[in-house]
């Protein structure tokens, strides 16, 4: 059963890598704290480095298969790149020392701001109207936001995206264009964090029997992940389906919405 759930999660984060830039994070720590629930407070570790090698996976292969058109947004960003990768490492790092349950309820008051900011402030869900505003186009991302985004998004397992996509966004992208550049963005932060998280002491044998870590990731559950993920990003980037922009901005508060409760229930049944 667990595998039929992993690989039911995976399909869903398939979706949400094309639609939303989400590799895997918020779908993904979820359902591995769940399904590692004999690993007790150390679920939530595992489950963030779990969801790091599905993100890799996951925004590497969106990525191969995105318009070179719609990468070329990102042409002169090598020192936001090379930020994210210095702050997810020091992410991933700070994870490891960090008591699981903390980083837990980060994780869903993060999330939680994170909603409260899409739906008050303009630039998400509505237009700007400030007069004076840049009118030539979209506006690159400033390459010193790379090392918090880094840092936040490898501390918390969430990838890039719940960041770099709303920052795309109020920078003039449309949704479509956001959630596409958010996988290489992504791709920056889940690399070091899973190099961290591979590399990072193993578990007690006894504290969960039934799991097979690699490192700190629990090798089955990625694998499940990934083989319901792959097929469906390959299948959604050949025909991507067309979403008014507004609805698919609303799309993307909703999906944030479920990750907050499914979490927070993970987190009040311990």
């Amino acid at each position: 059963m667990d595998v039929a759930m992993l690989i039911g999660i995976g399909l869903l984060t398939g979706v949400t890598t094309v639609l939303f830039g989400f590799g895997g994070g918020f779908a993904a720590v979820p359902v591995v704290v769940w399904a590692d629930a004999a690993l007790g407070a150390d679920a939530m570790r595992v489950a963030t480095a779990t969801s790091a090698l599905v993100m890799v996976v996951n925004a590497a292969f969106a990525t191969a298969v995105t318009p070179r058109r719609v990468l070329g947004a990102l042409r002169g960003s090598t020192g936001l790149v090379l930020l994210l990768a210095a702050g997810a490492t020091a992410g991933a790092l700070a994870t490891r020392l960090a008591p699981p349950a903390l980083v837990l309820w980060l994780f869903v008051g993060y999330v939680a701001i994170t909603i409260v900011d899409l739906l008050l402030r303009p630039g998400f869900l509505r237009p700007r109207t400030h007069i004076g505003e840049p009118v030539d186009g979209p506006r690159p991302l400033p390459a010193v936001l790379g090392a918090p985004i880094g840092a936040v998004a490898a501390f918390l397992g969430v990838g890039g995206s719940v960041m770099t996509v709303p920052a795309m966004r109020r920078a003039g992208h449309t949704m479509h264009v956001a959630s596409a550049l958010a996988n290489p963005l992504t791709l920056a932060i889940a690399l070091p964090a899973t190099a961290v998280s591979l590399g990072g002491a193993a578990l007690p044998a006894s504290a969960g029997a039934h799991v097979h870590l690699v490192g700190l990731v629990d090798a089955g559950a990625a694998a499940a992940l990934l083989a319901g993920a792959l097929p469906v990003i390959g299948a959604l980037r050949r025909r991507p389906p067309r979403i008014p922009d507004r609805i698919y901005a609303w799309a993307y508060v909703g999906l944030l919405t479920v990750v907050m409760a499914a979490m927070s229930l993970s987190g009040v049944s311990r």
